[in-house]
């Protein structure tokens, strides 16, 4: 029975992610992403939302970050004052955004589901007081997309929260934007944008300009209050645990401490799938099948005693 209830979970899980909006990866990518995985807690958080499922929210509906757009001027001042410092993860210990590095993504945390970053108090002091005032941030960060820069289609693992967007230095062009859902947003100096992360995005840069944006996570509002407490939660007890350092001043979450561990694994499954494709497919459905047996052998035990 316990190993047909998880089983019952994760495909439901799947098929839930799979089929989340117009566009979708593909099976097998899905199969094996992360937001299949927290696929049975963002089930909870958009059937209690008070927020209706479409890929892009209107910001006037959240006056509580109209500050932020009061004061764009004053954050761009800070993100560009920190020059090299908003930059890619140095030991592979940023597993929420380790693919985006390779293609030039850059960034400099604020805050992430806890505490602000020392380095983020120290360097931005005026940005950080700002976002202090306004509880439903849970996560922040100035965000670079250098030109040529491009981030391929995805899907980010959580629903407790929705992303915003505030447009710092950008092109002011078309030929950089993002796309949710096959829905496109170009970014502005001083404009904002608040859209679902977990619908299918990707974001391009194919004009000459350097584009850096102020990048929140904004708790989502749900329908009853324990519901609202049980998002809390998680955020603060979970999604934590993905912190990443922007110096040896900021604490790194123990997400990110057992990541650089898996990152190895990753990188050698990498070399082994470049050198005989069958022999990566048989040991990659080899470690998912070790790890739903893991996960039911208590009960496999329980069963057999």
């Amino acid at each position: 029975m316990y190993i047909a209830i998880i089983l019952f979970i994760f495909v439901a899980s799947l098929i839930y992610a799979h089929t989340r909006g117009k566009v979708h990866l593909k099976f097998s990518r899905q199969l094996f992403d992360h937001s299949t995985f927290l696929g049975p807690v963002n089930m909870f958080m958009t059937g209690f939302s008070k927020l209706p499922n479409k890929p892009f929210f209107d910001v006037s509906d959240f006056p509580e970050l109209k500050p932020l757009q009061d004061n764009w001027e004053m954050i761009r001042e800070e993100a560009i004052s920190l020059q090299n410092k908003i930059k890619a993860a140095e030991s592979n210990n940023d597993a929420g955004f380790n693919t985006f590095f390779k293609r030039g993504w850059k960034r400099f945390y604020l805050k992430w589901y806890q505490d602000t970053h020392p380095s983020a108090q120290e360097l931005c002091p005026k940005t950080v007081a700002l976002l202090e005032k306004i509880p439903s941030i849970k996560a922040a960060m100035f965000a670079e997309l250098p030109s040529g820069s491009y981030l391929g289609k995805h899907r980010d693992p959580y629903a407790g929260s929705i992303r915003y967007h505030l447009g710092l230095t950008t092109p002011n062009s078309d030929a950089c934007f993002i796309e949710v859902d096959d829905e496109r947003y170009s970014w502005r100096d001083g404009e904002a944008t608040l859209f679902d992360e977990t619908y299918v995005h990707w974001a391009q840069n194919k004009a000459d300009e350097t584009r850096i944006i102020l990048f929140c996570d904004i708790e989502r509002p749900m329908k009853w209050q324990w519901a609202q407490n049980f998002n809390h939660w998680f955020g603060r007890k979970v999604m934590s645990a993905a912190s990443s350092p922007n110096d040896e001043n900021d604490q790194t979450g123990g997400i990110n401490r057992v990541f650089k561990y898996l990152y190895a694994i990753h990188a050698k499954g990498r070399a082994i799938k470049e050198e005989n494709r069958t022999k990566y497919y048989i040991y990659k459905w080899l470690l998912f099948s070790l790890i739903i047996l893991i996960i039911a052998l208590p009960a496999i035990i329980k069963h057999l005693l």
